[in-house]
């Protein structure tokens, strides 16, 4: 709710809802509202002169124009209307009422209403900003609008906290992988010197690389993100955040910087070369977090540095990265307290170790106090725990149990017994490593077994595959000893679209793969997680054709790193056939996800290996190798290799396999110099008879608008037409979003091509509107050129250039620049860069360099009217 300025404000500042209704027949109703808004702490609006003849509209005005609520109770008056006005002062009040959100109420009525309430009302209804409700007794409208409007708190407050990302029902440009600073669950305490040092330093134009060093557990990340987000205050720029935590070959590191800039490894060029063109031109801070395990990459960031002149990195590290520019600073614990009986409880709270293991005591146990019993046992923790962060995390987590004193003896006790492991590491991260034992100490056996069993896990899990990978190993519910974990530090949960995702600090989790190491048990474990996503592939196959795109999409973008551990696992034990399975199940995944490059990566090595493999694994491999480059390779070595596929997939009597085959035949055959349409045709008139045959929905709509392509390249629009819409019919009732945003991109050209602007608009819009949805950049790169050929047919020369400035910058900043485009925009442009207004298309088009790609989309979809 936005706050509001000028003369009217309740004095404790509280948010206000404005009641507005007849006086008298709701007399009573208007009392249950009172009642309802102020227990829930708001300021209630109520206007005692009701809408009774002659209001003083000056004055309701200008309370409406201070509220942040209105609430409308309606029964069977309209409510009286004065001589020099058209409406009651009941329809004015909610006339003004435009900007706010609106929870109205009508009372059910065995009369007759006033014919002018019940076209108020029925304009009430039909008003996308108001929510209404009917009710019978006074009682059951204070239920209602205390539960709306505690709903209605709820999601502004979410809102607020996500103000940088799009709104749920406005469309996202580049999915989900955008790098988004975390929001951070604490707040940072006790490190304003850091990072006001570290910001100045950024901020220096001599300093493009700055490594935050200190052992794990010392705050490194945690300052990184302050850092960042003090800069993205201050700084004009973007930053970016990318986790190596999961990461433990330094060659994935371009893969995880690419994955947070939202970048697509296409397999047209190497991942290097797709972000030297998405950052050269981009001022912009990234931060790179865990790099420690990852330092043989350290060449990639100068490698970026050098190539992008407005670049800068903040990396964190447990040991120098040891590049040229590179700058230092240490992180050290947070200041300890003085003695504690100098000093009383509120001088204490002042030293930062004091006051952060006071603020997480008190988020398990909030009535938590800092008194003069206790303040000396507080003292003494946080100097035995050397004012670590997460060791006085992970201790506060257990004073439900352990009050202080209690706590402070179990440390003494605990400590001297594990002095003796690891005397090799700082003193510090010996803290630390003790920390995390003795809080593991504490739990049952069956607890720390899952603790261990958690660490095989790349980057976060779900309950389900927590569940699946514990299996016999775990005695006991796997939830309840996953709920002690969360409940103790170990593991963190967070929401995610409606459903737990869990994960751990690095630091936790290098220490339960120690444990699981040392059980004898890590390899079985490792087969257990590949076995999980490897079935759930198989699973949910056909769910990623069908109405749960969307959210499978989402949900496997959570275990990207999960999805990459898995295959490197069947890849290490030269498991060809089911890490090719493994790909084509999820082959749609791969595509939305842009992540098609890293696949035939994983296909070179099956089809390397000496040792045999399937006829189905090869006519796999071949079509993920070969068919990600037909734009670029020679025909004579893309066509027979995709030829061997489909004749591969014929022989194991793959029908839906050899038809996709086919299908990257016949563009293989259009792209090629001299473009061959008629043996195109006669492939995908095969692949379509082999998909109906199959009943294969997805491949037929596929198989249908590549038709449609042929169709267009020989100029019968009316044949290309009737393609494309039998492939969105076939979307359509499928309720699949990628097949209907390609069917709707291809009918938008063909649209255009005959002449139908208006019908060619339409079918781009909602292209966009789906790809956007879906996360799809490559499909909003090409919604986006449609709609510039609609600006430009439309001589619309400022649209048209912010579109194409906006089109380019997605294609290189997602690495999708040089990527095969069935796209025909320039031809639209040609005539505008040929006249008298290419200057002004070229300076629109330098207007539009600033805007994100979610405005982007905004604007793109807004304004299309003719």
């Amino acid at each position: 709710m936005n706050p509001s300025t000028g003369g009217i404000r309740t004095p404790d500042q509280r948010l206000r809802a404005f009641v507005s209704s007849t006086l008298k027949e709701l007399a009573p109703e208007r009392r249950a509202a009172r009642v309802a808004v102020e227990r829930l702490h708001l300021a209630p609006v109520m206007f005692e002169l009701g809408a009774r003849p002659h209001p003083p509209r000056d004055l309701y005005r200008a309370y409406l124009e201070q509220s942040d609520v209105f609430v409308g109770l309606y029964w069977e008056a309209y409510g009286w209307v004065a001589p020099t006005e058209t409406v009651s002062g009941l329809e004015d009040e909610y006339n003004l009422s435009t900007r706010l959100p609106k929870l109205i109420y009508i009372k059910e009525s065995a009369g007759a209403r006033e014919p002018r309430l019940d076209v108020l009302l029925d304009r009430i209804r039909n008003d996308d900003g108001a929510s209404f409700k009917y009710f019978s007794t006074p009682q059951q409208l204070r239920k209602l609008l205390g539960d709306d409007l505690a709903t209605l708190l709820a999601e502004r407050f979410d809102l607020s906290r996500r103000s940088s990302f799009p709104s749920p029902d406005r469309p996202r440009a580049t999915g989900p992988d955008t790098g988004a600073i975390p929001a951070p669950l604490t707040s940072l305490i006790g490190r304003d010197k850091e990072l006001l040092a570290v910001e100045a330093m950024l901020r220096s134009d001599s300093v493009r690389l700055v490594t935050l060093t200190g052992p794990g557990g010392i705050g490194k990340s945690r300052l990184a993100i302050g850092v960042a987000k003090l800069l993205n205050e201050r700084v004009q720029g973007e930053v970016a955040f990318v986790d190596l935590a999961p990461v433990q070959d330094a060659a994935l590191v371009p893969n995880a910087i690419a994955q947070a800039l939202g970048v697509r490894d296409t397999g047209d060029e190497t991942l290097l070369e797709k972000l030297t063109t998405a950052l050269r031109q981009r001022r912009m801070l990234i931060v790179v977090d865990n790099f420690e395990q990852v330092l043989d990459a350290a060449t990639t960031l100068t490698s970026l540095l050098r190539a992008a002149p407005t670049l800068k990195f903040l990396v964190t590290s447990r040991t120098l990265l040891r590049v040229s520019g590179e700058h230092a600073y240490e992180v050290g614990p947070l200041a300890l307290p003085g003695p504690a009986a100098r000093l009383d409880a509120a001088e204490l709270i002042a030293s930062p170790s004091v006051a952060l293991f006071v603020e997480r005591v008190r988020a398990v146990k909030p009535d938590f106090e800092l008194t003069a019993e206790n303040k000396d046992a507080v003292a003494a923790i946080c100097r035995e725990l050397d004012g670590v962060p997460l060791a006085l995390e992970l201790a506060a987590a257990r004073i439900r149990t352990l009050p202080p004193a209690a706590m402070l003896a179990r440390l003494d006790r605990r400590l001297p017994l594990l002095s003796a492991g690891a005397k090799d590491l700082p003193p510090r991260q010996q803290t630390l490593r003790r920390t995390i034992e003795w809080s593991t100490q504490l739990l049952e056996p069956d607890e720390k077994r899952l603790l261990a069993l958690l660490g095989v896990f790349a980057g976060g899990f779900s309950l389900e595959a927590a569940e699946f990978v514990a299996g016999d190993a775990a005695h006991a519910d796997p939830l309840t000893s996953l709920g002690i974990l969360v409940d103790n530090s170990l593991v963190r949960q967070q929401d995610c679209e409606g459903r737990s995702h869990f994960s751990m600090l690095a630091t936790v989790r290098e220490y339960a793969l120690e444990q699981l190491e040392a059980s004898g048990t890590f390899e079985a474990i490792r087969a257990r997680h590949a076995e999980y996503f490897v079935e759930l592939a198989e699973r949910i196959e056909f769910d990623l054709e069908g109405a749960h795109q969307r959210e499978w999409v989402s949900r496997l973008n959570d275990d990207r790193d999960n999805l990459r551990a898995a295959v490197r696992f069947l890849l290490d034990h030269d498991d060809w056939d089911t890490a090719a399975r493994f790909a084509w199940n999820l082959f749609i995944f791969w595509w939305v996800g842009g992540l098609l490059g890293e696949v035939r990566g994983w296909m070179e090595e099956v089809l390397a290996a000496k040792d045999a493999h399937s006829d189905r694994t090869r006519a796999i491999a071949l079509y993920f190798t070969r068919s990600i480059t037909l734009w670029q390779d020679p025909n004579e070595w893309v066509v027979p290799a995709l030829t061997e596929s489909a004749e591969l997939f014929h022989r194991v009597h793959d029908r839906s396999g050899e038809g996709l085959s086919l299908i990257s035949v016949a563009l293989a055959l259009l792209a090629d110099e001299k473009p061959d349409p008629a043996h195109a045709d006669e492939a995908l008139l095969k692949s379509l008879e082999l998909f109906r045959e199959q009943g294969d929905g997805w491949g037929e709509a596929m198989a249908l608008v590549t038709l449609g392509r042929v169709a267009l390249m020989d100029q019968k629009i009316h044949r290309a037409v009737h393609r494309f819409q039998e492939s969105l019919s076939l979307a359509r009732d499928r309720h699949e979003e990628l097949g209907t945003a390609i069917a709707l991109h291809h009918l938008g050209w063909a649209k255009l091509v005959a002449g139908s602007i208006d019908e060619a608009r339409d079918a781009f819009n909602e292209s966009l509107a789906t790809s956007a949805k879906l996360g799809h950049a490559e499909g909003v790169a090409y919604g986006l050129e449609g709609l510039i050929a609609i600006a430009a047919a439309r001589r619309e020369i400022q649209r048209a250039g912010r579109l194409l400035r906006a089109a380019e910058a997605l294609r290189k900043q997602t690495g999708l620049y040089n990527a095969a485009s069935f796209s025909f925009h320039q031809r639209y442009l040609a005539p505008i860069l040929a006249g008298d207004d290419a200057s002004a298309l070229e300076a629109a088009r330098t207007e539009g360099r600033d805007m994100s790609m979610d405005d982007v989309v905004a604007f793109a979809l807004a304004g299309n009217a003719p």
